[in-house]
C-alpha cells in the first residue's frame, strides 16, 4: 500500500512509547510505503485534497529512528490509506483537518479513524451515550448545576472536554474551599463546557485502558496506577503501567460499545475504564500499544496494521 500518515512532528515522540511509530514500522515491515504527513501540511486546492508530504524511513533506534526524503506535495487521492494520528487538543485545527481527510474519503481513500466520526465522537462526550456503562456525570457550563453536582455526590472529577493526558483535571470534594475558583477557571468563567463524573475511588488500582479493533477487544488490558498522591491514571502524569485481565464487566462493556464503533469506522478506540465504569472513549490517537507488547505480549501494531490493510482492499 502507498500509506499516508498525518501525525504531529516526528522528531518530538517519546521513542519508547510512541504507538504511531510501531504502526509504521510494522507497516514498513510489510513493505508499505509509508508518507509522512503534518499536521499542518494537508490543505485544498480547488475541490482537491492535497498534502504536503515525505517518503519515511523508519528503524528502531532510539537515537536514529528515522530519515525523511524530500517534501513533496502530493494529491491524497493517490494513497490507498491515511492514519489520522493528530494528537489533541481537538480545536479549531484539528477539526478543518478532518474536513480535508473527508474528502479525500470521498476521492476513494481509506481512512482511519473516519474523519466525521473523529469530529462527532468527542472523547469525553461519546461515553455518555452509553450511560448503563458510566457512572453519574454532568456535561455543562452552569455554575449552578455544578455547584449542585458537587454538593450531591460529595466526592468529583471534573475535567475539560478537549483535553488529553490528564491536562487540568481536578478531584473536587464538597467541603473544597476553593469550588467556586476551581469551577471559573475550568469553564473560563462559565463560558465552555466541562465533564463531571463521580469520583470512583477503584482509580487507585488503576486506570485501565482496553484497546479495540475493529470492534473487538484486545484480550487484556493496560491498567495505569497514579503515581504517589496522584489522582490521574495517565502514563503522562507519571502513572506506572501493568497488565490486567479483563473482568465480565469489561467485557459487557465494550460489547455495548463495540457496535457502535464498528457503525461509525472507528477502526481503533481506546477505552477508558474505572473499576465498573467507563469514563471515557478515545478515538483520535489512542495509544498502549508498547505496553500491550512488553507487558501482555500482544503485538497490537500488527493487529492493526492488517485491519487496514483488509479494510483498504
Amino acid at each position: 500500500m502507498k500509506l499516508g500518515v498525518v501525525m504531529d512532528p516526528i522528531q518530538t515522540i517519546n521513542f519508547k512509547k510512541d504507538s504511531t511509530l510501531a504502526m509504521m514500522l510494522e507497516a514498513q515491515s510489510k513493505n508499505h510505503q509509508i508518507f509522512y504527513i503534518k499536521t499542518d501540511s494537508l490543505f485544498i486546492d480547488s475541490g482537491t485534497a492535497y498534502a504536503s508530504s515525505s517518503n519515511i524511513q523508519l528503524r528502531n533506534d532510539p537515537s536514529d529512528w528515522f530519515s525523511l526524503d524530500e517534501e513533496k506535495i502530493i494529491k491524497l487521492s493517490e494513497l490507498d490509506a491515511i492514519l489520522m494520528r493528530q494528537d489533541p487538543p481537538f480545536n479549531s485545527d484539528y477539526i478543518y483537518n478532518t474536513y480535508v481527510l473527508e474528502m479525500a474519503l470521498r476521492e476513494g481513500v481509506h481512512v482511519f479513524n473516519n474523519p466525521r466520526s473523529l469530529r462527532d465522537c468527542n472523547e469525553k462526550v461519546f461515553a455518555t451515550e452509553f450511560p448503563q456503562c458510566c457512572t453519574k456525570h454532568l456535561v455543562t457550563s452552569k455554575k449552578n448545576l455544578l455547584t449542585n453536582f458537587v454538593l450531591e455526590h460529595k466526592d468529583t472529577v471534573i475535567k475539560p472536554l478537549d483535553g488529553m493526558g490528564g491536562a487540568s483535571i481536578f478531584r473536587l470534594k464538597s467541603n473544597d474551599p476553593n469550588l467556586n475558583v476551581i469551577l471559573e477557571t475550568i469553564t473560563d468563567h462559565f463560558s465552555q463546557k466541562v465533564m463531571i463524573q463521580e469520583y470512583i475511588p477503584e482509580i487507585s488500582d488503576g486506570d485501565k485502558r482496553i484497546l479495540i479493533i475493529n470492534g473487538e477487544p484486545m484480550v487484556a488490558a493496560i491498567a495505569r496506577i497514579p503515581a504517589e498522591g496522584e489522582l490521574r491514571g495517565n502514563l503522562a502524569a507519571g502513572a506506572s503501567a501493568v497488565a490486567r485481565s479483563l473482568t465480565e464487566r469489561d467485557m459487557w462493556i465494550c460489547k455495548e460499545v463495540g457496535p457502535s464503533l464498528v457503525e461509525k469506522g472507528l477502526l481503533l478506540v481506546g477505552l477508558d475504564i474505572i473499576g465498573d465504569y467507563l469514563t471515557e472513549i478515545n478515538v483520535t490517537s489512542p495509544t498502549c500499544f508498547k505496553e500491550y507488547k512488553e507487558l501482555c505480549d500482544i503485538d497490537v501494531a500488527k493487529v492493526f496494521i492488517e485491519a487496514v490493510e483488509e479494510f483498504s482492499k
